[in-house]
């Protein structure tokens, strides 16, 4: 009994000892998930100024394509009623036709390319979103994991010590190493993954519509 009595007191400082780690890891842990959030709140500024600069440009194509196709059909009703007075002049207009044809193509050309690249855009705004929502939904499970360790240290007291130390005391002890092992697993729990938004991601876009994604 007396060997358990010296071993006891090494083993309330070895609990201790985790509780600080703990407490520490979260902390670091805690900063990380801060960092990355302003991270990514910073790359969704970006994509959305980057998707409305687009948006922008493909208003104004679609503005010169309503012109070029307005003077193309100007162009031809002109053709029509000079056709029969100068065939130079109707094989010029045909010319210049052909190139206002030509323009209207290749404005169509990249109105649809920057079409594509504003849905891949937005795309990439969706996937940041989730990214952002996840990171805050870990960001808050850390912060409420650091919370109860902190306060389950600061509410160690030298009574719940020296219940440790008794040479009976199997059982609070055993209660501590749970209590230590549960504050582990909230802070494993509360840990930021980006795959994890990817597989929340891909699970909404496999989910039928109006049934929630479970997480």
């Amino acid at each position: 009994m007396a060997a358990m009595m010296a071993v006891s007191p090494v083993q309330a400082q070895t609990m201790e000892e985790r509780l600080r780690t703990q407490l520490r890891s979260a902390t670091q842990q805690l900063q990380q998930l801060q960092s990355q959030q302003a991270q990514l709140n910073a790359a969704k500024t970006t994509a959305e100024t980057q998707r409305d600069a687009a948006q922008k440009e493909l208003e104004q194509l679609r503005a010169q394509l309503g012109k070029a196709q307005g003077q193309a059909e100007q162009m031809a009703q002109q053709q029509e009623a000079v056709r029969d007075a100068a065939r130079a002049q109707a094989a010029a207009s045909n010319e210049q036709l052909g190139k206002f044809k030509a323009a209207y193509d290749e404005l169509l050309g990249i109105a649809r390319a920057k079409d594509a690249e504003g849905r891949k855009l937005q795309v990439a705004l969706t996937e940041r979103d989730s990214q952002l929502k996840l990171c805050e939904q870990k960001n808050d499970q850390m912060y409420a994991a650091g919370k109860e360790i902190l306060a389950a240290y600061e509410s160690f007291s030298t009574g719940d010590l020296l219940k440790i130390r008794q040479p009976l005391a199997r059982e609070a002890r055993v209660q501590f190493d749970e209590q230590a092992q549960a504050y582990g697993d909230k802070l494993y729990d509360g840990k930021y993954d980006p795959r994890m938004a990817q597989q929340q991601q891909q699970q909404q876009q496999q989910q039928p519509e109006g049934k929630p994604v479970q997480q």
